[in-house]
């Protein structure tokens, strides 16, 4: 009876193995293969789905349309929680599904990482949102958000040329290269502005959670605006903290302030007024956006940020580099590669975040930035 139970589990064994158990689906001949990375779990989740989410938009219209090339896109997403080593493995399973181009990754330490992969295996990378100017060392990678160093720039300039200030402090996070990077350009351009930056007060991964000495030292500096150059949770905390001292200057923020009106728990009226950069406001009445913004809406149930329409405009500029490129599926992903780089700077593209973008050769994206105030709990374009 017993050698009867094992027969019969080893042959249920066998059956489950053959329908799953490491075995590959066979790969579609004809269709691009996408690959995206990042966290749609974990502290920075309302980043990477909103990535996942603007990508998924924008491939169901391309197949919809017939294409790239006659040729339909396969799309896959992989979590990695914001971590670099999780993003690593990430794109291991993906390169074993057969990606052939890499969407990724959202976030800027994974994003470094795994640009080291990609390099090393020819393959050729568009990040949405990872803005470190190390992220694209290499040739093979490109960006369609702006870099650390130009937001910094571009935020001291439009608060300059705006005269939202006269006195500005600054907290930063000194052990993020994101937070930092933003933070040393914009000092740096505030030289050459209307206004004096009066603080400059850092805090670390390790010490993000009460920022009462930094406000003070902003509030005793007499600081009509505070720069942040921070990610939406702890600058959530930071807007609380300070209505509870009596402290109300001006807040601005970059691309990753974007996404605090979603933090649990939050007091959303206490970010009235707040202001970030950003490339993408989501109450532009152009017809791409608005038809993003119903799509987005009607299939996800809210309004998309900017990190969603970053998304969609990194896989409409791999749908123009692989149709200038004429290239074709049955090419290897260094074979994409080596093909794509050169027209990547030849293409320009009219997506949510820019008209005429374009690319250098060094990776970055040439657009104009747009500034956005939350208004009744809503993003409102300056």
């Amino acid at each position: 009876m017993k050698k009867l139970v094992s027969v019969l589990l080893a042959a249920v064994m066998a059956v489950g193995c053959l329908s799953g158990c490491g075995a590959k689906e066979a790969k579609n001949a004809n269709a691009f293969y996408i690959g995206g990375i990042g966290p749609i779990t974990g502290d920075a989740a309302i980043y990477g789905t909103a990535v996942q989410n603007g990508a998924q938009i924008a491939v169901d219209e391309i197949n919809a349309a017939g294409g790239i090339n006659g040729y339909q896109i396969e799309y896959n997403f992989q979590d990695d929680q914001g971590d670099a080593e999780k993003s690593a493995n990430a794109y291991n399973t993906l390169k074993d599904w057969g990606m052939q181009m890499l969407m990724g990754t959202v976030t800027t330490a994974p994003c470094v990482a795994v640009a080291d992969l990609t390099a090393a295996d020819n393959m050729i990378q568009i990040t949405p949102s990872a803005s470190s100017t190390d992220v694209i060392k290499n040739d093979n990678v490109f960006q369609v958000c702006f870099t650390d160093p130009a937001q910094g720039t571009k935020s001291a300039q439009y608060i300059g040329q705006n005269n939202l200030a006269k006195k500005v402090a600054i907290i930063y996070n000194s052990s993020d290269i994101y937070s930092s990077g933003i933070e040393a350009t914009f000092v740096e351009e505030a030289a050459n502005q209307n206004f004096e930056v009066v603080a400059e007060e850092a805090f670390t991964a390790d010490s993000k959670t009460d920022f009462s000495t930094q406000l003070q030292k902003a509030k005793d500096a007499d600081a009509d605006l505070v720069f942040l150059p921070i990610y939406y949770t702890e600058a959530s905390i930071i807007l609380t903290q300070a209505n509870a001292m009596g402290y109300d200057p001006t807040f601005f923020g970059c691309d990753g302030m974007d996404g605090i009106l979603g933090v649990k728990n939050f007091d959303t009226s206490l970010a009235e007024g707040l202001m970030l950069l950003t490339p993408f406001a989501a109450d532009a009445q152009d017809d791409l956006t608005k038809k993003f913004v119903d799509t987005y809406k009607e299939k996800y149930g809210e309004i998309p940020n900017q990190f969603a329409a970053d998304a969609y405009d990194a896989v409409y500029a791999m749908k123009a580099a692989l149709e200038s490129a004429n290239a074709t599926p049955d090419m290897s992903a260094s074979d994409l590669c080596d093909a794509l780089k050169p027209v990547m700077t030849t293409i320009s593209i009219d997506g949510l975040t820019g008209t005429g973008m374009s690319w250098s050769e060094t990776g970055e994206v040439n657009k104009d930035p747009k500034a956005v105030v939350i208004q009744n709990g809503e993003y409102v374009g300056m």
